[in-house]
Formats: C-alpha cells, structure tokens, sequence
C-alpha cells in the first residue's frame, strides 16, 4: 500500500523537544521535495518547513525558524522534523507531504499531493 505515516507525536512540557518522523510504505521518498504541515484546532492549515530531493535547499516558516530542522535520510526511507525549544502554540497536528519533483521545496499546502494521516503534538505550560 502506497501511503506516508507520520509518527513521534505526543505530549511535551513547554520547552522541551519531540523528532517527528515521515515514513513511506509502497513507493521511494527519494525523488520527491517533502513538506511539513500543521494544523490547529479552529486554524487553516500551515506550512512549516520542506526539503528538496536532494536535501540541499531547506526552507522554514518564520514561526519555527530557529528552533525546528528538518532532515531526510534516504536509506531509511524517511524523513524527519526534529522540534526543539517547544512552545504553546506548537500544539496541532503535524503532516508530512510529497510533492512533484519538478515543482520543488515550498510551503504552499496546494502544490503537495499526497498526505500522511498526521500525529498529534501538544505542548503543555
């Protein structure tokens, strides 16, 4: 089955870090930029951060910028958003996606095609 999973979710004081991980089943991750989303309650949701193919170019939102770093790693099939110095409104539930190749890195949800289920991240006080 041909799918992405988001895993490494859960709850965190504020301040503290989680690595959510992006794993494929079904097909390779290698040809393809991959974004990460989140989504919080009552909010649109946001694009945070994406890497290209050949994880040379990088981008971030500025809301994450500074505290979140995404990395991939090609014989594992995944990739990864490490998240460090965690705050209150990091609460929501993070996606991976994958877009076409030759479109790129970006933060735009309209140009990523397919979708994990996503994993549920909440920092507490």
């Amino acid at each position: 089955q041909v799918q992405l999973v988001e895993s490494g979710g859960g709850l965190v004081q504020s301040g503290g870090s989680l690595r959510l991980s992006c794993a494929a089943s079904g097909f390779s991750l290698e040809p393809y930029p991959i974004g990460w989303f989140r989504q919080a309650p009552g909010k649109e949701r946001e694009g945070i951060s994406c890497i290209s193919s050949s994880a040379s170019i990088t981008r971030y939102a500025d809301s994450v910028k500074g505290r979140f770093t995404i990395s991939r790693d090609s014989a594992k099939n995944a990739v990864y958003l490490q998240m460090n110095s965690l705050k209150l409104e990091d609460t929501a539930v993070y996606y991976c996606a994958t877009t076409a190749p030759r479109i790129g890195c970006g933060l735009g949800e309209s140009q990523y095609v397919r979708w994990g289920q996503g994993t549920q991240v909440t920092v507490s006080s």
